[in-house]
């Protein structure tokens, strides 16, 4: 197979664009649903010139600069499909929706080679999107290894490149649970704070209002309990920690969560009464947060479809915790 090449002539006065970013709107316009990371890493492969001459993923367009971009087939996989129990919310030819459990990461990356979700899903399907790459088949969006709940996959192509669009306009409903550090004074708000990737780690992601992307977060609170709260969110975009990013910003991090603000729960005044309490929240090794409902548009049928993961047992326990304690 050969590469698919692409030409465009950029043209816009009025606004200056990074040529991944831009590179990965346009190739979506034509049908080519293509992740903005993977148009970065052809850029770092050369693949991508502007004026002939090769940029880095972070060159301005300007107006009159004539862009290639060469895409190489699809390698064959080569990840071991791993005979991995899937708790499976909904399956058809087209798509299929898993309740991943925390702890599990879903593709292989360096340090999680195996028993990822998408060596689960080769056992089970055989047949997944190739839209995602050698190492993602099928996977439309992520979920961080120690969040729990919904995630969507397609088996075709056509699946793939639906959902993502679907993504993309915003039209996917998404709702998680969470219990957070702190009494939230709010009953209900809206977190809108640009998120960036940080200067200092950047692995990790920060509220930058210069340098950061559109970042809108909404939250209702379902019950309060003295020091913590249980509440329902629902992010409107879908940037990279957004969640944790959120809440963590606004002085509510989610419990047991160890990058962001991982010593706040530390700062809690402790009672005698309630220290048990503390000493066994102390002990949760994962952030307490679910994705509980999905809603969505079938790629095909184009009937709503709403998904829900009832909550893993390790975040029942620490409701009943909390519960109990009142």
């Amino acid at each position: 197979m050969k590469d698919e090449i692409y030409r465009f002539r950029f043209s816009n006065e009025l606004h200056i664009f990074r040529v991944d970013v831009w590179l990965t709107d346009k190739l979506s316009q034509l049908g080519k649903s293509y992740s903005r990371s993977y148009i970065q890493k052809l850029l770092d492969e050369g693949l991508v010139t502007v004026n002939d001459k090769i940029v880095k993923k972070n060159y301005k367009l300007s107006e009159g600069d004539l862009i290639e971009i060469k895409i190489p087939p699809l390698e064959k996989l080569m990840i071991e499909p791993e005979e991995i129990p899937l708790d499976i919310l909904y399956e058809d030819k087209h798509i299929i929706a898993i309740n991943k459990p925390p702890g599990m990461v879903v593709h292989p990356a360096p340090g999680n080679p195996k028993s990822t979700l998408v060596n689960a899903l080769l056992a089970h399907c055989k047949d997944l999107s190739g839209i995602g790459g050698v190492l993602r088949p099928g996977i439309v969006h992520r979920l961080d290894k120690e969040t729990s709940g919904i995630i969507l996959v397609a088996k075709t192509n056509e699946a793939h490149l639906k959902l993502s669009k679907q993504l993309k306009d915003r039209e996917i409903k998404k709702v998680y649970e969470g219990i957070v550090v702190g009494a939230m004074k709010e009953n209900h708000d809206v977190i809108e704070a640009k998120i960036g990737r940080s200067r200092k780690n950047r692995k990790l992601m920060t509220v930058d209002e210069i340098n950061g992307r559109e970042a809108i977060t909404e939250y209702k609170v379902i019950e309060r309990y003295e020091q913590f709260t249980y509440i329902k969110i629902m992010p409107k975009t879908g940037r990279t920690h957004q969640i944790r990013v959120h809440l963590s910003y606004i002085g509510y991090p989610i419990l047991g969560d160890k990058v962001y603000l991982p010593n706040r729960i530390k700062t809690i005044n402790i009672t005698s009464r309630n220290k048990p309490l503390i000493t066994a929240l102390k002990k949760i090794d994962r952030h307490l947060l679910h994705a509980k409902i999905l809603g969505f548009f079938h790629p095909v049928s184009e009937k709503f479809m709403e998904l829900i993961a009832e909550l893993p047992e390790d975040f029942e326990k620490a409701l009943d915790l909390l519960r109990s304690q009142g």
